[in-house]
């Protein structure tokens, strides 16, 4: 028997996140908590939604802790355990760390899906770890009515070098470095079948080198592209940094078949509500719905932005002094 692992979830991969504007409001209350006693000194917390936390401990490091899991974004269990664990410790990276060990997230129908595909999706989780350098050791499991999977991280960092969402400053340039489209490819795919290798192969390339070239160039500012679409992170990166980012449509770059996918109305949810977010704050005038829609397209996997320049990665804007929107779309 052949199963479409996609048919078993309500949402796919980072587009079933919780809205934006729905997770700030809950997540607003904690920010001021503190541990008593606590083993190292806070860096990076709640305050400004960065991609993981930071904490400096003994020895010179900084401890980065992370975790994501999500609903099938393909119906290839391998293919699924894949993305979901290159998304996992893309959040390491966007802060300049690398992984040192994760654990499996794993939520699985027991009797509904068979263990052979749930064992197939570990070991795609275990070859991208293999291929980061991280060990991947146990992990924790649950009997779920969706099919869910991710993985728990933790990385070290240079605590003086880490790359952070409100360090950006007005004249540097925005670079990305995975094209978008994979929302709406997703979509598309698990509503027709249709296998997109283009899109499996940007959400399993892991963003190692990326970051480590930011480092390379002196980069401090950046943050990864996912379910809040380049508008929401983008957005959130400009209000922590106290800037405005200006975005040339024309230079941002998108993956075969993504325009394509668009014009047959293969748009998530998530893709909707998260331009509902980010519209308030943001100067769309300039560009049509559709392109709105395709820059807010929810994202599994996707590349860094930073906020300079790295080699082979598109430029695409850039930050200036704040104005009166976070982003203005060019």
């Amino acid at each position: 028997m052949t199963y479409r692992l996609t048919q078993y979830a309500h949402g796919g991969g980072c587009a079933c996140k919780i809205p934006p504007g729905e997770l700030e409001d809950v997540v607003r209350g904690l920010t001021k908590a503190r541990p008593r006693d606590p083993v190292g000194e806070l860096l990076v917390g709640l305050d400004d939604g960065d991609d993981a936390a930071a904490v400096r401990i003994d020895g010179g490091s900084a401890l980065i802790a992370t975790t994501d899991f999500f609903t099938p974004v393909v119906d290839d269990p391998y293919d699924w355990g894949r993305i979901a664990a290159t998304n996992a410790l893309s959040d390491v990276y966007a802060m300049g760390g690398r992984p040192v060990v994760a654990v499996n997230l794993l939520g699985w129908p027991r009797d509904v899906l068979p263990f052979e595909l749930a064992a197939e999706t570990l070991r795609g989780g275990m070859d991208v770890c293999s291929e980061a350098g991280c060990h991947l050791a146990g992990g924790h499991s649950v009997d779920d009515p969706e099919p869910k999977y991710g993985l728990a991280v933790t990385g070290i960092a240079d605590p003086n070098r880490l790359l952070r969402n409100d360090s950006g400053k007005p004249g540097t340039p925005l670079s990305l470095t995975k094209p978008l489209g994979v929302g709406v490819l997703n979509s598309r795919h698990k509503a027709t079948g249709d296998v997109f290798p283009q899109a499996i192969e940007v959400m399993t390339t892991l963003n190692a080198d990326a970051s480590a070239a930011a480092l390379a160039a002196g980069v401090d500012c950046a943050t990864d592209v996912t379910g809040f679409g380049l508008l929401g992170h983008l957005h959130k990166l400009a209000r922590a940094s106290g800037v405005t980012a200006v975005v040339d449509t024309a230079a941002v770059p998108y993956i075969d078949g993504a325009r394509e996918a668009l014009a047959h109305g293969y748009v998530s949810g998530g893709t909707r509500r998260n331009l509902d977010w980010v519209r308030p704050h943001i100067d769309l005038s300039a560009i049509d719905e559709d392109e709105a829609l395709l820059l807010a397209d929810a994202q599994t996997s996707g590349g860094l932005l930073i906020a300079g320049e790295i080699p082979g990665a598109p430029v695409i804007g850039e930050l200036v002094p704040a104005g009166e929107h976070t982003i203005v779309v060019r």
